[in-house]
C-alpha cells in the first residue's frame, strides 16, 4: 500500500461569501473552539442582518482572528442544518469536489491539535493575530481514496455515535433519580409502607403515594414548613464525621502531574456529576502533604468559592485516590446511615442551592461558602426506611452512569487516536 503525498488544501476548497441579502434565513449561529456551530450571543438589536453570510449544508466556517482563541482555532462543518447566517467576521468555504474529499474526514484533520499548533504558528500581525485565507489554503494533508476517506469517516462516527448514545442513557438516569428525588423529598409523594399504612389504620395505601393520600403532615419551626410525620432536622454536622477542604500544592499548577493521584478541583464538580475535564494529578509526597484532604468512597463534595459555588457532587470510585483543593468541601456522613445519595440530592435541590448562594454572596468579597456556614447548614431528615430504599435505588442508576463515564473517556482516547492515526494512512 502506498501513502498518499501532502497535497495543499486550497486545491480542494474554494471561499464562499453569500450575503442574507433577502433577509430570508432567520438562524444565526457562531463558531466555538470546540469545533462546533452553537448558538450566537452577540447582541444584534438594530444590526443590519442583510451584510451576514449564509452558511449551508457541508460548507465550513472559521474565526480568522486566532488571538483571542487561546491554543485553539474555531473552525466548524455545517451538518445540523440546511443553511444558516454568521457574521461577516467568519470566513466560510466549501469544498469545490465532495467526491474527491470528503467534508466529514476534512473535519477530521481540523479537529486534530496539530491543526490548531499549525494555526497558531501561522497566525501573524501587530495588533490581532490572524489565519487568513491564505494560510488555510496551504494546510497540506494527505489525501487518500474516496474508499479510504469513507472507511475512516464511518469508523470515526462509529465512535462518536457510541458517545452520543451514551450521554443520552447518562442523561436518562440521571432524570430519572431526580424525577425520584422531587416525588419523594419535596413532593412527599413517597410510597407509604406496610407500617405507615398499618399506622393509619388503612392497609389497602400501602404503595399509594404519601401526601394525596392523607398522609400526616406536621409542622417544623426550624424549618419553617410541613414535614411528613416522623421526619425530623438536623444541622450537617450532626450527621458527618468530616467537614473539610484542602489546599493547593506547593508550586501551584506548575507542580502538578501527568498521573497519579487525582487532586479534585471545583472545575471537576458539577451538580450530580463529576468531569474528569482538566483533572489535576499529584505524586506521593504532594498527595502526603495534604493528607487530611483524602476523599474516601461516596464522600459529597461541595464547590465552596468562585463562579461555581455551591455545585455538589459524589466522586465516582474509580477517581480516587483522591485528595481536594482548598476551593472543595468533603461532606462525609456517619456510617450507617444510608446518606449519602439523598445530601447529594438536598443540597442540589433548588430551595437548598438557594440557600447556598445567599450565603456565599453574603460575604463582602468574592463568593464564598465557610466551614461554619457548611457544618450549621439544615437539613431534613426523612424516615430510615426511606433513605436506605433511594440510596439503593439510586446508587444502581448512578452505578450505571459511571460505567457509562468510563466507556465515553475511553472512546474519547479512541477519537484521538483517530486523529492521530490520519498522518499514517495508506490509500
Amino acid at each position: 500500500m502506498i501513502q498518499p503525498k501532502y497535497q495543499p488544501l486550497g486545491k480542494y476548497i474554494r471561499e464562499v461569501n453569500i450575503r442574507n441579502k433577502e433577509l430570508k434565513v432567520k438562524r444565526l449561529l457562531g463558531v466555538s473552539i470546540q469545533k462546533m456551530f452553537m448558538p450566537s450571543i452577540a447582541n444584534t438589536v438594530g444590526t443590519n442582518m442583510a451584510n451576514y453570510k449564509i452558511v449551508k449544508r457541508n460548507q465550513f466556517a472559521y474565526g480568522p482572528v486566532t488571538s483571542r482563541n487561546g491554543d485553539k482555532i474555531s473552525v466548524a462543518l455545517l451538518e445540523e442544518y440546511d443553511e444558516v447566517i454568521i457574521s461577516q467576521a467568519y470566513t466560510s468555504f466549501e469544498i469545490i469536489q465532495p467526491e474527491l474529499l470528503h467534508p466529514e474526514y476534512l473535519m477530521m484533520w481540523f479537529r486534530r491539535p496539530e491543526f490548531d499548533r499549525f494555526a497558531r504558528f501561522m497566525s501573524h500581525g501587530s495588533t490581532r493575530e490572524v489565519f487568513g485565507w491564505e494560510e488555510m489554503c496551504n494546510v497540506y494533508l494527505p489525501i487518500p481514496s474516496p474508499e479510504k476517506q469513507r472507511e475512516i469517516v464511518s469508523e470515526y462516527n462509529t465512535v462518536k455515535n457510541r458517545i452520543t448514545l451514551n450521554n443520552q442513557i447518562i442523561q436518562k438516569l440521571e432524570e430519572t433519580a431526580q424525577t425520584i428525588y422531587k416525588q419523594w423529598f419535596v413532593d412527599f409523594e413517597f410510597p407509604i409502607s406496610a407500617k405507615q399504612a398499618a399506622a393509619m389504620g388503612q392497609p389497602e395505601l400501602e404503595g399509594k403515594p404519601y401526601k394525596s393520600s392523607g398522609g400526616k403532615m406536621v409542622y417544623n419551626e426550624e424549618l419553617g414548613k410541613e414535614i411528613p410525620e416522623g421526619w425530623s432536622n438536623s444541622e450537617l454536622e450532626e450527621i458527618c464525621r468530616k467537614i473539610g477542604s484542602g489546599a493547593t500544592p506547593k508550586g501551584g499548577k506548575k507542580s502538578y502531574q501527568k498521573g497519579g493521584i487525582s487532586l479534585i478541583r471545583s472545575t471537576n464538580i458539577h451538580d450530580y456529576r463529576f468531569s474528569e475535564d482538566n483533572l489535576a494529578f499529584l505524586n506521593a509526597k504532594q498527595a502526603e502533604e495534604l493528607k487530611n484532604a483524602v476523599v474516601e468512597s461516596k464522600d459529597i463534595l461541595l464547590n465552596i468559592t468562585g463562579v461555581s459555588v455551591a455545585r455538589c457532587a459524589i466522586v465516582p470510585d474509580y477517581v480516587l485516590p483522591a485528595r481536594v483543593n482548598q476551593h472543595v468541601m468533603i461532606i462525609r456522613p456517619k456510617s450507617g446511615l444510608n446518606i449519602n445519595f439523598y445530601l447529594e440530592f438536598f443540597l442540589c435541590s433548588s430551595e437548598s442551592k438557594s440557600k447556598l448562594l445567599g450565603i456565599s454572596q453574603a460575604g463582602s468579597t468574592r463568593e464564598a461558602i465557610t466551614k461554619s456556614d457548611v457544618e450549621k447548614f439544615q437539613v431534613v431528615i426523612p424516615s430510615k426506611v426511606l433513605l436506605r430504599k433511594f440510596q439503593s435505588l439510586v446508587s444502581e442508576l448512578f452505578e450505571i452512569t459511571y460505567i457509562k463515564r468510563r466507556e465515553i473517556n475511553n472512546l474519547v482516547s479512541l477519537k484521538e487516536l483517530l486523529y492521530s492515526k490520519l498522518v499514517t494512512i495508506e490509500n
